[in-house]
């Protein structure tokens, strides 16, 4: 086929493919799949959790003042959250990554994602917005929006693999010496954010929010996930034994307990707000809620494995759609058929 090439792997891609994997996010080239109705729709903020492992990137392209709100299609795809902010704009979503500080306590981490959200809402003229927020970014949000003085710009908050009870992981690392370790590396790097997602903390934070969270007018809804031990990412296993013992099933760092937070908050006056549980379709560590496949088998997932790489762009596809399903659902777009 005249302009159409294909790489070893037999893929095809024609040139404007690859020509689009150069160029920045522009809501007006890029969506291939039209809503009329998405023309008035709020934009969609994905906030990262805590330890980003591609805060480097991320520190790069802020210091060349290259902003992650137009990333191009290539960096998405070696994204905190692999290639969903791409696979939203495509679909027709104004969707916007923020960067909060690296793994400071939930306080600063909240403050930071005030100030990106409030960037985000001056650069789209919108007065609300909706939040989906993997891992300690959902403590982020619901901290910012309890204590900042925001609510009333923040339309929903999704939380994917959030640690709303906290982690027996932090607890683990404070029992034998983390808190040392704080203290001697303060002066390089803030670490205050594991003090921020042990049990105690989080069920502390609860109580205090829950009056607020119940009467505001944010719509809370979450996503739990699990993984077995052996396909869980490597680094994570140890954490995964951790937090089995002391909480059962989870997903290399949080319990699908304290993800799923509550089905619903009750004020002390008797104000019921239900808080929506949803469960990821597919078994999942807490890196593939990020979008990222399985990594303890990535490098079968090359030319030589065609079996493997359909499974990685399989699995990953499904992630991508269920952000794609939470994008849809709070701005009520119906599924396409």
């Amino acid at each position: 086929m005249p302009g159409t090439k294909k790489n070893p792997l037999g893929i095809r891609f024609d040139e404007q493919d690859i020509e689009d994997l150069f160029l920045p996010f522009d809501p007006e080239k890029q969506v291939e799949i039209k809503h009329p109705e998405i023309e008035t729709q709020l934009p969609i903020v994905l906030s990262h959790g805590i330890a980003r492992p591609d805060y480097l990137v991320d520190s790069i392209f802020r210091t060349l003042n290259l902003s992650l709100y137009d990333l191009s299609l290539l960096s998405d795809r070696f994204h905190y959250f692999k290639g969903i902010g791409s696979h939203l704009k495509k679909h027709g979503f104004e969707v916007y990554h923020t960067s909060v500080s690296f793994a400071a306590g939930v306080e600063t981490r909240a403050k930071d994602l005030k100030n990106e959200i409030l960037k985000i809402l001056e650069k789209t003229e919108h007065d609300r917005l909706h939040i989906i927020a993997h891992s300690m970014g959902g403590l982020d949000a619901r901290w910012m929006i309890v204590e900042e003085g925001i609510a009333d710009k923040i339309a929903s908050l999704t939380t994917v693999g959030t640690p709303h009870w906290g982690t027996s992981v932090a607890d683990f690392a404070l029992e034998y010496g983390i808190d040392k370790v704080i203290g001697i590396l303060s002066k390089v790097i803030n670490l205050e954010g594991i003090k921020s997602c042990t049990l105690a903390a989080c069920t502390e934070f609860n109580e205090h929010a829950r009056n607020f969270e119940a009467k505001n007018d944010v719509v809370y809804q979450v996503y739990s996930s699990c993984q077995e031990l052996k396909r869980t990412f490597l680094p994570f296993q140890a954490a995964w034994k951790i937090v089995n013992g002391r909480e059962g099933d989870n997903d290399g760092l949080i319990s699908v307990t304290s993800q799923r937070w509550t089905p619903m908050l009750v004020s002390d006056d008797g104000t019921i707000k239900m808080v929506a549980q949803n469960e990821f379709p597919i078994p999942a560590d807490h890196l593939d809620e990020m979008g990222w496949w399985n990594l303890n088998e990535i490098h079968k997932a090359g030319w030589w494995n065609m079996k493997a790489l359909r499974e990685k762009n399989h699995y990953e596809d499904i992630i991508k759609d269920v952000y794609l399903k939470i994008a849809r659902e709070v701005n009520h777009i119906p599924k396409e058929e």
